[in-house]
């Protein structure tokens, strides 16, 4: 009991903003008038029409506020969160007070709050008391990382619509938002390149012999078989059965300077959107960063990977480590191409600001 007392108390001190209506203004306008009515007039019964008027507006000043007083928040969203992208979130909201219900509330998302941002507000026409009313909402996070806080605001024009009083809550409760999946500006056409590349580099992996053919575009020259090119007069390969599935090692480079923080964040998009694409197709992909490995699915599922990116940042000079997988196909992100070179990506398609599309 005690500790329902303390929350309603809580409540009630709530810092409220108030926002005169238009019918508020027609109403202070008529309420100034009768008051300079009375005045000239000394008319006993317009001096009692003017009291009848102070005391609604009183009253609608306590009613409205005891409706907003005493109201609580949750904002639930789904397991996995993709940035840009709308999700059904579950919106709770609950009334501690004991006897009285609130009227007419309207809870928004605050825009500037850096939390989730709403696709329009939930309206509850009544919410009784010690009652939880729960409502389906379109929600977005405008970036990745993860979020602590959601600001949101209670709102009602309660009883009369003179005045829309407006109460904000911030709700504590954290949130982990990928980077989003949807194909970005160039990179949707720059998907098939890669993979055929990928195709011509597995395309024979193996140990056991199946057959001599002619050479394709995109091919590792260390299946050529000179005594056959020099037999045909033309580039001939050794081509293997395959033992092994597709593995693709995928390194994202942390050295971005200041400047280009803006391509590190494209070029995270990029990753999330290939690692995904590539998950679907069924390869195996070795995920690596600046002190961090993960292989899919052996270590975790494409989430594990998802999560990195999620909260990864730049790191000024960090150590680069050289592939591990012999066979794999390689595909890097850096801002600095030589350095990546220089620590044993050669084989590797690295993507640089040059050479990713714009954002």
């Amino acid at each position: 009991m005690l500790q329902r007392w303390h929350t309603f108390r809580h409540a009630l001190e709530l810092r409220i903003r108030y926002r005169v209506t238009r019918g508020g203004l027609w109403f202070l306008a008529a309420l100034a008038a009768t008051a300079l009515a009375a005045v000239v007039s000394a008319n006993n019964l317009l001096f009692l029409v003017l009291a009848a008027t102070l005391a609604t507006l009183l009253v609608s000043g306590l009613l409205g506020s005891l409706s907003l007083a005493g109201l609580e928040v949750d904002f639930v969203a789904p397991e996995h969160v993709f940035a840009c992208r709308g999700f059904p979130g579950q919106m709770r909201v609950r009334n501690v007070k004991w006897l009285m219900p609130s009227f007419s509330i309207r809870v928004e998302g605050i825009q500037n709050a850096g939390g989730a941002r709403l696709q329009s507000a939930v309206y509850f026409p009544l919410i009784p008391a010690g009652v939880t009313l729960e409502k389906t909402v379109e929600a977005r996070f405008p970036r990745r990382g993860a979020y602590r806080e959601n600001g949101f605001a209670f709102s009602t024009a309660f009883p009369f619509g003179f005045l829309r009083r407006t109460a904000r809550v911030t709700l504590l409760r954290e949130t982990l938002v990928y980077p989003p999946l949807d194909p970005l500006a160039g990179f949707e056409e720059m998907l098939p390149a890669i993979t055929e590349e990928m195709e011509a580099y597995y395309r024979g992996l193996g140990r056991d012999f199946y057959r001599i053919r002619p050479y394709e575009a995109l091919e590792s020259a260390r299946h050529v078989d000179w005594k056959a090119t020099a037999h045909t007069g033309a580039l001939q390969v050794r081509e293997f059965a395959r033992e092994q599935e597709r593995t693709v090692e995928l390194f994202l480079d942390r050295d971005v300077p200041p400047s280009l923080d803006d391509w590190f964040e494209h070029a995270i998009h990029c990753c999330a959107f290939l690692a995904w694409r590539l998950s679907a197709q069924g390869a195996s992909i070795h995920f690596r960063s600046n002190g961090y490995s993960l292989r899919q699915p052996e270590d975790g599922d494409i989430y594990a990977i998802l999560r990195y990116l999620a909260l990864v940042y730049p790191q000024p000079r960090p150590a680069v480590e050289g592939p591990v997988e012999e066979t794999s196909y390689k595909l890097a992100f850096s801002a600095s191409p030589a350095r990546l070179r220089h620590a044993g990506w050669m084989e590797a398609r690295i993507l640089s600001p040059e050479g990713l599309p714009a954002p």
